[in-house]
């Protein structure tokens, strides 16, 4: 059987309150008992000590006189609730003092705490059973007036403990009905807290079944918390926003690699229709139908190879890395980036000495691919610069360029595989649309992050950073 969340809470709340209420309930019963019996012990001893020591002052001096005087001295002791016994030293019963039916019996004497008394102890007071009935004695050791130190004698004072057990009774029942009458308006109040407190849940189970029914624009909306239920709708809200954004990027991402698929195969399926009507009878005609089908072919090829670098890079999770000195890779790079700038400018600029680790073939591919990037989206005789600095979280690399620069719309997408904001002049210029997102994946996998910022028309940068190892 599946309990609810809420019942469960309730149910751990109800046991806790029980177990709290039963420890405290405990507490105060066995608190009260020994109070009462405390205190019924103190009225025997306070009842019993100013007899005593009238007798002990008086006609009491020593052994043979308490043999005589033992009985009325019981008489004294004893009254309605309270049976009272004197022996010897020898422990031997002297005299009882019960004369009347209404007067209480006495308990019969304990050995061990008679010898406890007869050894000077005043406190001795001991709780006994006879025959299904309780009674609380306390031993009193009588003592000569001349010479406390001696005891002659011991006094036993027994009072039945029904009264006082009738009373704990009614304590007890009236605790256990407190108990369960507090555990049900607990139970009530407690499950009225958990439904208050987690209704919303419904409502996030809810919108949670529809999304997964393939609502993605659904969205939790619950008053502004800040507790746990708050926070956790955020997250799922923000995870559901990253997910929508996910397949909208791999929707466009299909959408983008068919189109781009679709525009050499169409030009493919062409030139072999020309072909196919006759054209391979005319030596230049086939000649220029088959340069423009290697060619259409070749991208073909390149871009597959672009899409399965890519792919390699996002799943790759063991890079080898090792240490670089930025100054001798960008010598090294310079002469390859001379010859991709085919008459543009290529300046360098930054600080000698600088290491940091990463994989060299990760960082020569993103230099290239931003090398080309700028190339198509400059003029001749313009410049592209490459610099490189420490900074407080590690090395921070930029290329920048004067050229054409990004619209603001395009600039948050330059990233995404497939994308570009002038697709025609790209594809003149015999780009797949997949540089840059190669870039972002190659630098992420290294560590680092990467941004854009253009101005229109006037220049674009594009910067990243690894941090320091």
């Amino acid at each position: 059987m599946t309990i609810s969340l809420k019942m469960r809470l309730s149910l751990l709340h109800l046991l806790l309150l029980m177990i709290l209420l039963s420890i405290f309930s405990y507490g105060i019963f066995t608190g009260t008992r020994n109070f009462l019996i405390q205190n019924t012990a103190v009225r025997l001893r306070a009842q019993a000590k100013p007899v005593i020591d009238r007798w002990m002052n008086g006609s009491i001096k020593d052994s043979s006189s308490l043999s005589k005087e033992a009985s009325l001295l019981a008489v004294d002791l004893t009254s309605r609730d309270t049976a009272a016994l004197v022996m010897d030293k020898a422990g031997v019963i002297l005299a009882k003092g019960k004369r009347l039916p209404s007067e209480p019996v006495p308990a019969p004497p304990n050995p061990s705490y008679f010898s406890k008394s007869l050894s000077g102890e005043n406190e001795i007071t001991y709780i006994t059973k006879e025959k299904d009935e309780m009674f609380l004695v306390t031993l009193i050791p009588l003592r000569k007036a001349s010479d406390p130190s001696k005891v002659v004698g011991i006094v036993q004072l027994s009072t039945s403990l029904s009264p006082l057990n009738g009373f704990l009774n009614r304590q007890k029942t009236r605790l256990i009905l407190g108990i369960l009458l507090i555990l049900t308006a607990g139970a009530l109040i407690g499950f009225w807290i958990t439904y208050v407190s987690l209704k919303e849940l419904t409502g996030m189970v809810e919108t949670c079944n529809q999304i997964a029914a393939g609502n993605l624009s659904k969205r939790i909306n619950l008053p502004r918390r800040t507790d746990e239920i708050g926070q956790l709708a955020d997250a799922f809200n923000n995870m559901i926003k990253r997910i929508e954004e996910l397949f909208e990027t791999q929707a466009r991402f299909v959408a983008n690699a068919a189109h781009e698929l679709r525009t050499p195969l169409s030009a493919l399926q062409g030139s072999l229709e020309v072909l196919m009507r006759g054209a391979q009878d005319d030596p230049q005609a086939s000649r220029r139908l088959t340069q423009g089908m290697y060619r259409e072919i070749t991208r073909l090829t390149r871009m597959c190879e672009q899409l399965l670098d890519l792919t390699r890079i996002t799943k790759s999770t063991d890079i080898h890395k090792e240490k670089i000195n930025i100054k001798s890779l960008f010598n090294e790079f310079l002469h390859y980036a001379e010859i991709m700038a085919e008459g543009r400018k290529i300046v360098i600029n930054g600080s000698s000495g600088l290491v940091f680790t990463g994989n060299p073939d990760f960082l020569k591919q993103i230099l290239f691919n931003l090398t080309d990037n700028a190339v198509q989206h400059t003029e001749q005789n313009e410049m592209i610069t490459f610099t490189w600095k420490q900074s407080e979280s590690g090395i921070i690399f930029s290329v920048s360029d004067n050229g054409c620069g990004i619209s603001p719309e395009d600039l948050p997408h330059i990233f995404e595989p497939f994308y570009r904001g002038d697709p025609s002049r790209s594809r003149r210029s015999g780009g797949t649309g997949l540089g840059l997102a190669i870039v972002k994946n190659l630098v992420e996998a290294n560590g680092g992050h990467i941004k854009a910022e253009s101005i229109l028309l006037k220049k674009t940068v594009i910067t990243f950073s690894f941090p320091s190892t």
